[in-house]
């Protein structure tokens, strides 16, 4: 297997971006494909059913392009359908479920930890259930955020309506003394100020898409697939869908310019 080979790396959306930009900081010299279902985004309210059939359909999109290893960078689709893109692949795969748990059980002191994402992937347990096989003393409490996925593609970032929205979602946490939260959406570290603010600093914020680029970066090394190249890295998008912005939005996600962007045909919204 070639270590000049792409990671892949796949989500519902424009979220996983942030997950993106996370590995390319942490694996400037790695070459990466990125695709984005646009066309059928969210998977959050989605049955776990069909998330698992567009997981499988995501997958071969980016086995297509011949990556060393996959990424998944939704939280509801490592939620719900891990399994289908271990089985599927062929190559090693990291969701970004585990990840996150374990940064947050190195974080949390008073071992009472809170987690907000998408009604999916509230709704899976799959944080509360990482972090109890983890450290089974961790208490934890979640709450399901849905609008701030839309919030955060207008660009809302730090806006009043966007505070009394997390003021509304992050009430019940601020009573619960947890010390450490998890933002369990790719899409939450573009409202972290924010979050801050409401939940007060006194609160450790974990981003699982930070997280998972630690694993993935260690676990390259121990299976000696790093790229051994100092070249600028090739950094490939693919959309199923192009919508309005998405350039614009996409390059506030990621952090720097997305270039061109492909969009693959065959998935209908």
């Amino acid at each position: 297997m070639s270590n000049s080979r792409p990671i892949g790396v796949f989500d519902s959306g424009i979220g996983g971006l942030t997950v993106v930009r996370a590995l390319s900081h942490h694996l400037p010299h790695e070459n990466i494909v990125y695709f984005g279902d646009t066309a059928r985004v969210p998977y959050g309210p989605k049955s776990a059913q069909v998330v698992r059939e567009y997981a499988a359909q995501d997958t071969d999109v980016l086995l297509g392009h011949d990556v060393k290893m996959i990424v998944i960078a939704c939280n509801t689709v490592s939620a719900v359908a891990l399994d289908v893109v271990q089985k599927r692949a062929k190559v090693p795969v990291v969701g970004v479920i585990f990840p996150g748990a374990e940064a947050a059980a190195r974080a949390t002191m008073k071992k009472r930890v809170g987690i907000i994402g998408t009604i999916g992937t509230v709704t899976s347990n799959a944080y509360p259930n990482a972090l109890r096989q983890i450290d089974p003393a961790i208490q934890t409490f979640s709450r399901a955020c849905p609008l701030f996925v839309p919030l955060a593609e207008e660009g809302w970032i730090d806006h009043k309506a966007t505070e009394l929205i997390a003021k509304e979602y992050l009430f019940p946490l601020t009573l619960e003394k947890i010390d450490t939260i998890v933002l369990g959406c790719t899409h939450y570290p573009l409202l972290k100020d924010v979050i801050s603010r409401v939940l007060h600093q006194t609160v450790t914020l974990i981003d699982s898409g930070e997280a998972t680029a630690g694993t993935v970066s260690r676990l390259l090394d121990e299976l000696d697939l790093k790229n051994s190249s100092k070249l600028k890295p090739n950094l490939q998008f693919f959309v199923s869908d192009v919508p309005f912005k998405f350039t614009e939005i996409g390059e506030q996600f990621l952090g720097q310019k997305l270039g061109k962007v492909h969009r693959v045909s065959g998935f209908a919204a």
